[in-house]
């Protein structure tokens, strides 16, 4: 079968896993991707956190990374490089890019599509600040909103912050294929992601800043390991109640919510830890099955490749480097991924040119999807960040509710008693369905059935991200689809993919992050394992929206449509893929070490003057340490101290006690002046006052016609794209059933008394 991208060709420049994981997600689908290293090679293939030497020249996670691709060694990015390939995929700031002889004005002028990955973006005030994954994480607002009270705020473990950059960078790849730039800000990207739109709950719920929290119940020690537990809805935690024989807490009205469950924490622990401690791991998880509550063991790279479920669907292969590693996140039924492949040699391509000049290119539409028609069935986070992003992009996205059961993240959080319809004020939801519009069918009903079909045959694409069953249930498989329209494009986003044995399970991101790894190397040492909070939520959306692009570029092509499936799964367990690689590559199992990380000789949260203030730094290197003795006035002891990790745990406790007695604000400045990677610990609502979000547009205010004007974020790249607020339900019942489908008003009236349609949920 032949690939979708198959043909493109994409440059791939920078040293960061961001851009490697871009360039990965592009090769796996077919496109052929060469990699500019300097004579020194990338980074990546020496990166071995477990401290294990690499055999060779690679390390396994860079063969990972970068299996399939072509290597070219320049110091500098060869012009005809740029003039033959379709993409380039550059991570570098400004000024690094001037180093490579890349600069703005040359990207400007040039007929390829350029997508540039950096910390903070190519405009604003902060274009060329040091700042590193862990740094972004205060930035964004992720880490402060971590913990315990008593405790330093916690940062989520691994490098989750750059796989959501890679995949986002992938996605604006393909929409920019045919010419345009994208201009891509990493804080951006973590700031939709890495935090849950606190800007927007503030505004929204009138509520204040919560602090340092974590999910109760969130991860337990059961009676031979960890159980991972995520809960969404108000049934959920009733059901969960029931389930632990604890049926009085469902009766306390605080406790419904996850703000109420973590101020009586104590009580909940309390009540329920004979349960965990009397049952097993599996017992527990099959028990929540039946119950339908997400429940899960805490995976890490041990044991994740023989969970059975994942031996049935083949979610780990042999890769050609000689280790075990997940397969591409993604099922196509006319397009599957390519195989795994060895990297490339360095400098495999130097002694011929990769690709024969490209002759004239169409005009630059840049980032446009106008024409594209999506019927959204989506819910909670996940899929709606998908179907979110193509909207932002001009695609005409309909979001499909019922009256019976409307998306449950309109439910989710928590309520205001002092308006009516209290459900359009949900933050979440604000914050992923900006830019569609909004109907309401009962899909198990004959009209609602009919009407469905009669919006698919117009549609290009049609996304859902329900439970296998639920689709098969509404007699509404991919084949029914085809019936109503053969070239339809259908993306499914289920939990644990279509077949396998947990296919029917209950799951939400915190489930996957619990299950896949991240969990397990985050939170304090002596600590429970710590779920990231949903950030793998966004991750899914983006490599669903990425998935769209490349089926539609595949039926360009073609003509034809098909089914894809992106189960959220596959794709937490490529994001946590560096746990099962070293352990099966190094037999070392990488676990939590606070914010310590496992990459750089020092880093840390370290407190400074005042209360419950707090700054993130990184010493990447000896450039850094040097800048640090300067600011220290280079003490006696740092003069023989090298840093590295036998003097990590030495220049951490000097810095802990600099530290301590200086402003937050005024000390970021300072490390920041001098090349050091520093960040204030913020909460989360407050990145709304964030000078480089604040200078590049990020926040964009639209009226919405109950909640007021509100500042919806827009996707991490420059331009405007929020053009309208969030629907109410089923506001735009008449505009698209009366109008493209033709539906006269009494038959709209009789839709409505037989709760077909309707603008208000049944039951409230």
């Amino acid at each position: 079968m032949t690939s979708p991208l198959s043909g493109i060709r994409v440059l791939e420049i920078g040293d960061r896993i961001a851009t490697a994981y871009c360039g990965k997600l592009l090769r796996d689908a077919g496109a052929d991707v060469v990699m500019v290293e300097p004579p020194a090679g990338h980074r990546l293939r020496r990166y071995r956190p477990t401290g294990v030497t690499p055999t060779g020249d690679t390390s396994p996670f860079f063969s990972f990374l970068a299996g399939g691709k072509r290597s070219v060694t320049s110091p500098a990015v060869p012009s005809e490089l740029l003039d033959s390939a379709d993409i380039v995929i550059l991570g570098a700031t400004p000024a690094e890019a001037a180093a490579m002889g890349l600069h703005t004005e040359d990207i400007a002028c040039r007929a390829t599509s350029v997508v540039t990955v950096s910390d903070f973006g190519w405009t604003g005030p902060w274009s060329d600040v040091p700042a590193t994954e862990f740094t972004l994480q205060g930035w964004c607002g992720s880490t402060g909103s971590r913990g315990e009270p008593e405790r330093p705020p916690i940062a989520v473990g691994g490098d989750l912050g750059e796989f959501i950059a890679g995949s986002y960078a992938a996605f604006f790849a393909l929409a920019t294929q045919r010419g345009g730039r994208a201009d891509m800000s990493v804080l951006e990207a973590m700031t939709t992601s890495m935090q849950v739109f606190s800007w927007l709950r503030k505004e929204l719920m009138l509520l204040e800043v919560v602090g340092r929290s974590t999910e109760v119940p969130s991860v337990e020690r059961a009676k031979d390991g960890y159980v991972g537990i995520s809960m969404a809805t108000g049934q959920q935690w009733q059901d969960f109640c029931a389930m632990v024989e604890c049926p009085d807490l469902a009766d306390i009205p605080d406790l419904r919510f996850q703000v109420g469950r973590w101020e009586q924490r104590d009580l909940i622990r309390a009540r329920t830890a004979d349960f965990f401690a009397t049952h097993t791991v599996a017992e527990i998880v099959e028990l929540a099955a039946l119950f339908r509550i997400p429940m899960t063991a805490i995976g890490n790279g041990e044991t994740l490749s023989d969970m059975d479920h994942f031996v049935a669907r083949e979610s780990f292969l042999d890769h050609p480097g000689g280790f075990r590693a997940p397969r591409p996140p993604w099922r196509m039924s006319r397009t599957p991924p390519l195989p795994p492949a060895p990297p490339p040699t360095l400098g495999n391509t130097d002694s011929a040119a990769p690709w024969s000049p490209r002759g004239s290119r169409p005009e630059r539409p840049g980032l446009s999807l106008d024409g594209i028609r999506v019927v959204d069935l989506t819910a909670f986070w996940a899929g709606p960040t998908a179907t979110h992003l193509l909207a932002m992009l001009g695609a005409d996205v309909v979001k499909v509710e019922s009256v019976q059961r409307p998306d449950g993240m309109r439910f989710a959080g928590g309520f205001r008693e002092d308006v009516e319809r209290w459900w359009e004020y949900s933050w979440v939801f604000h914050g992923v369905n900006s830019g569609k519009r909004s109907v309401t069918l009962d899909l198990e009903s004959d009209d609602g059935r009919t009407l469905f079909g009669r919006m698919v045959a117009e549609a290009d694409v049609v996304v859902e991200n329900f439970t296998p069953r639920v689709m098969e249930n509404f007699g509404l498989s991919y084949s029914d689809l085809c019936r109503f329209n053969e070239q339809i494009i259908e993306v499914r986003m289920p939990g644990f993919g279509l077949d396998g044995p947990w296919r029917d399970r209950v799951g939400f991101a915190m489930t996957m992050e619990q299950l896949a790894g991240l969990a397990w190397l985050t939170g304090y040492p002596d600590g429970l394992p710590t779920a990231p909070r949903g950030a793998c939520d966004p991750l899914a959306g983006v490599h669903a929206a990425f998935l769209t692009l490349t089926a539609l570029e595949h039926r360009r092509r073609t003509g034809q449509g098909q089914l894809v499936e992106v189960p959220m799964i596959d794709v937490v367990l490529n994001a946590s893929a560096l746990q099962v690689i070293e352990h099966d590559a190094a037999g070392v199992l990488l676990t939590r070490r606070g914010n310590r990380g496992h990459e750089f000789p020092v880093q840390n949260v370290y407190a400074c003057a005042g209360s419950d203030q707090w700054i993130a730094v990184s010493i990447r290197h000896n450039g850094d340490w040097e800048a640090l003795k300067e600011i220290f006035g280079r003490p006696d002891w740092t003069h023989e101290t090298e840093c590295n990790a036998d003097n990590a745990d030495q220049i951490n406790a000097h810095l802990c006690d600099w530290l301590k007695d200086r402003p937050r604000d005024g000390t970021v400045t300072a490390l920041l002046a001098a090349g050091i990677p520093a960040a204030p610990v913020v909460q989360p609502p407050e990145v709304i006052d964030n000078p480089a979000l604040q200078a590049r547009a990020f926040f964009q205010t639209v009226t919405h016609p109950l909640c007021g004007p509100l500042p919806y974020p827009r996707p991490p790249v420059t331009g405007r794209f929020v053009k309208s607020a969030a629907p109410l339900l089923g506001q735009h019942n008449t505009e698209i059933l009366g109008g493209s489908l033709g539906l006269t008003a009494q038959e709209l009236d009789r839709l409505e008394e037989t709760d077909v349609i309707g603008t208000w949920p049944l039951g409230l």
